[in-house]
């Protein structure tokens, strides 16, 4: 039962974790993003990926993670980032974020068929979804939208990833292309975890707290 109820308690505790950061991006915030951009990336290159390639022709397995790499850039040009911390939310926006919501519903049902009954996916998807889900939080309180809809988003939101991993072991169909699902998912996931850890920010500065933080998530992802 894992599979389904963490992803989901996990945006659950994103949102309760909004209130402890008051409602700022804080450097906690940021060093979890580090955490669980480093955590999903050793995750993914651990689990997932020998599981694909031992399935799936070397060439075709490249080309399925490729076209999951251009997936996600796809989905970006409707969230703007949102999957790896950027969240652009205008304060006076009234109209309901539909592109955003379908990019991140879409990302998030795609993440729910890596997760399987005898991998450790389902914990790189509960620490990466805890920032993503605080900073929507906080981007959707500060905004104009009613509580109803607040709620509907992130309600929705929550339900995606067990939702994809619920059809990917009852869908016999889907069955049949679990792997050339999985390599797509892996291209996302590539995408998202090395944005997370190598885009621009601080004037490239090193910064000691963020490599320990990365270090962190590799050496735990390693361990379990």
């Amino acid at each position: 039962m894992n599979k389904f109820i963490l992803p989901f308690l996990a945006v659950a505790f994103g949102f309760a974790l909004t209130f402890f950061t008051k409602k700022q991006k804080s450097w906690n915030t940021k060093l979890l993003l580090s955490f669980s951009g480093a955590f999903l990336l050793a995750l993914t290159l651990f689990e997932l990926l020998p599981e694909v390639y031992n399935h799936l022709e070397t060439k075709k397995t490249g080309l399925f993670i490729m076209c999951g790499i251009m997936l996600q850039i796809v989905l970006e040009l409707f969230s703007k980032g949102a999957e790896h911390g950027h969240v652009h939310i205008h304060k006076d926006e009234t109209d309901f974020p539909w592109l955003l919501f379908i990019s991140l519903c879409i990302h998030s049902f795609l993440e729910g068929f890596s997760i399987h009954d005898h991998n450790d996916m389902v914990y790189g998807v509960l620490i990466h979804k805890i920032p993503i889900a605080t900073l929507i939080t906080m981007f959707l309180l500060q905004s104009n939208y009613s509580k109803l809809q607040i709620a509907s988003f992130l309600i929705v939101f929550a339900l995606m990833t067990p939702l994809g991993t619920w059809i990917s072991h009852t869908s016999s169909m889907i069955a049949d292309y679990a792997h050339a699902i999985n390599a797509v998912v892996i291209g996302v996931f590539f995408h998202i975890s090395t944005t997370i850890l190598f885009e621009s920010g601080e004037g490239h500065k090193f910064n000691m707290s963020k490599f320990v933080a990365i270090i962190l998530g590799v050496g735990i992802a390693y361990l379990i």
